[in-house]
């Protein structure tokens, strides 16, 4: 064989079967959006606003209220009252949001119940494929805790990665074929000396997905070395192209990591101790959340930037 041909990243069955259960845990997410964009529109067919005076129409406060409704109650202030104190809007705006509530047609109600009890069935199968994919993932919890640790990225996103890339990504002899594979680089379309697109040349979906998701994250973080880097590069190239940049830059720290076993050290020029410390409680949070168990060490010499 010349090696005229090159081997498409075939996955082991054990990393096609992490693959799935993610991707459904993906779909499923997409599922509660849908439902949340279904359950604005039935509000306000109703002439319901309760949106617009909460900022999650699916947050505990506001499906107290829609619960009551589903059920059959009619006075606003008492639909009003199960709202948490915490709330910006008044009580009285509560009331006048929920003033539909009083003579809500029965249909509207059932309508109401279906979704809420949709939203649970949801939510229920979410919880499930968590612990589902901790299980699965737990011999790997290095890797995951190491990849949580990166700006713009969480326990949820690290273990999207690991399932597409696997825990070592042993697979790309480097950081360039990782991109490569992924499309997170520049394209490079040339012909007679002229170069007519820089369009990222297509790859795996999934991973594009989540390092873009991730780049809009990481630019975000206050006192990350993404923050500076996304101001610096926005100017130039515009917001599109930099969180491309960025999310190409997201995909070799993804390979240093796994490949070479380093810890994430953030050395952005405005780095919070107490920032940081609000970081790391929320990150061991979820992994004890999910079933991990995490004891707190010194990072090894070697770490990654």
């Amino acid at each position: 064989m010349a090696h005229e041909l090159t081997l498409s990243f075939v996955p082991d069955v054990t990393q096609r079967l992490w693959r799935t259960v993610t991707r459904r845990k993906y779909q499923l997410t997409r599922n509660r959006v849908q439902l949340q964009n279904r359950l604005e529109a039935l509000l306000e067919e109703a002439h319901v606003k309760v949106s617009m005076l909460v900022s999650d129409l699916l947050g505990v406060s506001a499906r107290r209220m829609l619960q009551a409704m589903a059920t059959g109650e009619t006075d606003p202030a008492a639909i009003a009252a199960l709202g948490s104190a915490r709330l910006h809007a008044t009580a009285e705006q509560l009331c006048d949001a929920l003033g539909a509530a009083t003579d809500l047609h029965p249909v509207y109600r059932r309508l109401l119940a279906m979704t809420l009890a949709e939203l649970e069935v949801i939510e229920l199968h979410m919880r499930q494929l968590d612990e589902e994919l901790a299980a699965l993932l737990h011999v790997h919890q290095d890797a995951v805790q190491r990849l949580a640790a990166v700006p713009g990225l969480g326990v949820d996103s690290a273990q999207q990665i690991i399932a597409e890339v696997g825990p070592t990504a042993r697979t790309f002899p480097t950081a360039k074929h990782l991109a490569s594979w992924v499309g997170a680089c520049p394209g490079h379309d040339e012909s007679a000396g002229v170069n007519h697109s820089h369009r990222s040349p297509s790859g795996n979906r999934q991973m594009r997905r989540l390092l873009n998701q991730s780049a809009h994250a990481a630019v975000k973080t206050k006192g990350s070395i993404f923050e500076l880097l996304y101001r610096r590069f926005v100017a130039r190239l515009g917001h599109g192209q930099a969180i491309g940049a960025i999310a190409h830059r997201l995909c070799r720290l993804v390979w240093k990591i796994l490949h070479d076993r380093v810890t994430y050290e953030e050395r952005g020029p405005v780095v919070n101790a107490t920032r940081a410390h609000r970081r790391v409680t929320k990150m061991l949070r979820e992994l004890r959340s999910l079933g991990y168990r995490v004891d707190l060490t010194p990072a090894p010499s070697g770490n990654a930037s």
